[in-house]
């Protein structure tokens, strides 16, 4: 059995044994997706998805069970992962005041029935240079929509539009004073237009 082909097995082992107890609670079927997007290597997320070592093992401590935390912090992660984690958690350091900007802004809008942390790592995620929900580590833009919709349901309805999330979310820090300014007087008369409502492909 190759690498991958093993590295998928666990992959889907691991996921299919967090999954089995998450099934009712949306919030952790999101969390799940995001671990594991993580682990392996998808996406922009640092393998502690930006909440620090400390703050990781709460979030797995409070909403997974013992055997659960063990498969999460046993499974092996590819040392190409582990490097490139360490990478983008340095990168982070450097941007902490705009991860804090995003953070807050997410958690005025956030369902209290979410674990904030939640905000967290998309705010994580919109430091990255992709689109969110690649950064984020999701297979397609549905689920990072179906998330929004749950997590943050009055932001995803002022989002009527449909604008891409990273853009939409910068978009609500330049207008709440923030040093994040769109120069365009009105979306529609911006030059860039397709770029933040065109598809995300």
């Amino acid at each position: 059995m190759s690498m991958q082909a093993a590295q998928s097995q666990v992959s889907e082992e691991l996921y299919t044994e967090l999954l089995g107890v998450t099934t009712s609670d949306e919030a952790d079927r999101y969390l799940v997706r995001l671990i594991l997007a993580a682990r392996e290597g998808r996406g922009c997320l640092p393998l502690h998805l930006g909440l620090g070592e400390r703050g990781f093992e709460a979030l797995i401590e409070r909403s997974f069970s013992e055997m659960q935390r063990w498969f999460i912090l046993h499974t092996k992660v590819p040392a190409a992962v582990v490097e490139r984690s360490d990478t983008r958690s340095e990168l982070l350091s450097l941007r902490l005041d705009e991860q804090q900007e995003l953070t807050v802004l997410l958690e005025s809008w956030r369902n209290p029935d979410v674990d904030p942390v939640l905000s967290v790592i998309i705010a994580t995620g919109c430091l990255g240079g992709d689109h969110l929900w690649r950064d984020l580590g999701f297979e397609n833009r549905d689920w990072l929509s179906e998330m929004m919709a749950f997590a943050y349901p009055q932001l995803k309805a002022k989002n009527s539009k449909d604008m891409k999330w990273k853009r939409f979310l910068y978009k609500q820090l330049c207008e709440t004073g923030g040093n994040y300014v769109c120069r365009a007087p009105s979306c529609e008369e911006c030059a860039v237009y397709s770029d933040c409502f065109g598809p995300e492909a």
